[in-house]
């Protein structure tokens, strides 16, 4: 037997009506969903920090995941593991005619574009004709920033985009003068979510003409500042104090120092 059948196999016996695990066997789609996405922010923090041995821990328990929804699925007679394999072999040999058909591509930008329009095609073929959205399609349940940049690349492909990223950026500054106006008068709490909305879009849009991902971009930003911030607290604690008793202007300082510090 190998590896790839015993962990079925051992997937089939959690889920066994008698011998399997009490837990596994309360379990359905809905309930797994949550660890389904949290094991693939693992994986994406095991690469963030270069932890090659975690990976492939990580990889296991995403890879289990997708067992584990397949099981699901094979107890209500829908599908079984296989047809989840065999249908991602199908999808990507269609989607990569350049590689396994007679067609060419000039580059990895062109791929792309091929790729999505691949995908369109796709969907337009599954609704029967119907009307579909070139914005059809991206899930709902996708984080903000990775979300808004996906829909502006759909949009980018249809010719919908900026010309140039100082375009861009003389829009970043129209919607900070638009939200600092609002913030000047009594405006409704909602407008101003509105206007906040408008301005972290188009800094994704400005991530997106830098080639740069907006998600990866803000996690990175998200862990610079745990460390700074953290150097703060380590600094009072080594000083037996806390941050209750330092002002802000020696935590600026604190932070200041942490910065050259951290760049040795």
């Amino acid at each position: 037997m190998n590896s790839m059948d015993k962990l079925l196999e051992i997937m089939t016996t959690l889920r066994d009506p008698v011998k399997g695990c009490p837990w596994d066997r309360e379990q359905d789609f809905s309930s797994i969903a949550p660890y389904t996405i949290e094991e693939a922010y693992e994986v994406a923090d095991a690469i963030d920090r270069n932890d090659m041995q975690s990976l492939r821990g990580e990889l296991g328990d995403l890879l289990f995941q997708v067992v584990y929804h397949a099981q699901l699925a094979a107890e209500k007679n829908c599908f079984e593991f296989n047809d989840v394999v065999e249908g991602i072999n199908k999808k990507l040999q269609q989607r990569h005619p350049h590689v396994f058909g007679n067609e060419t591509v000039d580059n990895a930008k062109a791929q792309s574009q091929a790729w999505e329009q691949q995908k369109l095609q796709e969907r337009r073929a599954a609704a029967q004709d119907a009307f579909v959205s070139i914005l059809a399609g991206i899930s709902l349940n996708l984080p903000a920033l990775g979300r808004a940049q996906k829909i502006q690349l759909r949009a980018a492909h249809a010719g919908f985009d900026w010309n140039n990223i100082r375009d861009v950026m003389l829009k970043i500054e129209e919607e900070i003068k638009e939200l600092t106006s609002e913030l000047s008068g009594l405006t409704d709490p909602m407008r101003l979510q509105d206007e906040l909305g408008d301005l972290l879009f188009s800094c994704v849009n400005l991530a997106r003409h830098m080639d740069i991902d907006a998600e990866s971009a803000l996690r990175a930003a998200n862990r610079k500042f745990e460390q700074r911030f953290c150097y703060i607290e380590e600094s009072l604690h080594a000083q037996h104090r806390s941050l209750e008793d330092a002002s802000l202007e020696e935590m600026d300082r604190l932070w200041e120092e942490s910065k050259s510090s951290m760049s040795r």
